[in-house]
């Protein structure tokens, strides 16, 4: 920020602050408003979760209009530059909305009303900028939710020019970054629409092709199913290695999460894994109920815990690939969720009647290993996708960085 044109100024944000007490303050903290206090309707409380990068989040909260009124120190109106104090990419701001109507901001939202003579838009994006966030970063302090007082706040450095300069800055900035926007909204649309390709060609692969009738989990396996076990992790180090849930989330078997437990290895000798054991989440959130995986790992090399189901395949009438490969399309995982049962708030469950009541298909061992390969080309295909997308993000913010970094030195 020292390279900056002759007739910019480098300023803190506090110097740019309107004439007017608290022209910039926090939200109240304690007991003045909890949750508590929401209600389904009346003026609205701005929370961090409205604090998008540059944009106002619609995420809406409400208080009364009479605890509104005792609140008006910490009001917010049209155009206000909203700061969050705790979260990532500090100092992330947005503007408050036109349509915004009677707002205050809560704690660790901060609310900085601006003088006349500088553009809110200006602030914001220079908050934006690399300089500032590398500055920011330097600046968090604390464990577990790092954040920025208000006193950092209040010092955020910010290039100032004329108004007239920040003005026509701003229009060019708005065009560039509208379009990266666009892009952006593109590289979106293009994920949602890999998704659902990878999903509905996974789907006809599996279920169409060489089909002999269908059958019962159940009748195609081994040996009955198992739950888990879970246990306490161990305190000493001594003791049997034990996957998490995290191990199966992705409906791919990693050995990343796992954790030694002190448990009666007599109690789980029937639970050690086998490569190629399929791993049914039994518990999870609605979406990520029924998630299935195989396990990849060394025989005898770990335990499962009671979130996970375990099936192991009759290999002379299914592989476990293929066995996998069903249980995770769409058509098998819809069913599996519609199984799920909980009580209201609780996360919803399926049990082994759920799992093995669900019906595959099963064809010839030749045409399952071909369903198996196709299926494979269609996860490498949506990799590639995937990649190709998430580097085509990374240019887009290269490019955004960029730019703000140009636009707040004079050179664009």
């Amino acid at each position: 920020m020292n390279n900056l044109p002759r007739d910019w100024d480098l300023v803190s944000l506090n110097e740019l602050q309107a004439d007017e007490p608290r022209a910039i303050t926090d939200g109240p903290f304690g007991s003045h408003l909890t949750s508590a206090h929401y209600t389904e309707q009346g003026p609205r409380v701005v929370r961090l979760q409205n604090i998008g990068d540059g944009r106002f989040v619609d995420a809406r909260a409400h208080i009364s209009r009479q605890h509104f009124e005792s609140l008006r120190a910490h009001e917010v109106v049209a155009g206000d530059l909203l700061v969050a104090s705790l979260g990532h990419d500090p100092p992330r701001a947005c503007l408050a909305p036109s349509a915004l109507g009677p707002a205050i901001v809560k704690a660790d939202c901060i609310r900085v009303r601006l003088k006349a003579s500088v553009d809110p838009r200006w602030v914001m994006y220079a908050l934006q900028t690399p300089a500032v966030r590398r500055w920011a970063s330097n600046k968090m302090y604390g464990v577990g939710r790092p954040r920025l007082g208000l006193k950092t706040i209040r010092a955020i450095p910010v290039p100032l020019p004329p108004l007239g300069e920040q003005r026509r800055i701003v229009q060019i900035l708005e065009d560039h970054l509208s379009r990266l926007d666009a892009a952006s909204a593109n590289v979106s649309s293009s994920l949602i629409r890999a998704q659902g390709w990878r999903r509905s060609a996974t789907d006809r692969v599996v279920w169409s092709e060489g089909a002999e009738g269908l059958l019962a989990v159940a009748d195609v396996l081994a040996e009955k199913m198992r739950n888990g076990h879970s246990a306490r992790a161990s305190t000493t180090g001594a003791g049997i290695r034990a996957l998490t849930l995290t191990s199966v989330t992705r409906n791919s078997f990693t050995d990343a999460f796992t954790k030694i437990v002190t448990v009666d290895e007599e109690r789980v000798r029937d639970l050690w894994l086998r490569e190629g054991d399929i791993l049914v989440q039994r518990s999870n959130t609605p979406e990520l109920v029924g998630t299935t995986a195989i396990y990849r790992g060394p025989d005898d090399w770990a335990i499962f815990p009671d979130l996970l189901i375990r099936l192991r395949a009759n290999v002379k009438r299914v592989s476990p690939d293929f066995l996998a490969a069903v249980m995770r399309t769409e058509r098998a995982h819809r069913r599996l969720r519609s199984q799920a049962k909980g009580l209201a708030g609780s996360m919803p469950k399926i049990d082994q009647a759920a799992i093995g009541s669900l019906l595959v298909p099963v064809p010839s061992v030749a045409v399952q290993a071909d369903v198996v390969s196709q299926v494979s080309d269609i996860e490498d295909g949506y990799n590639r996708l995937i990649s190709e997308a998430q580097a085509a993000v990374r240019r887009v913010e290269s490019l955004r960085r960029a730019l703000l970094a140009a636009a707040f030195s004079g050179q664009l």
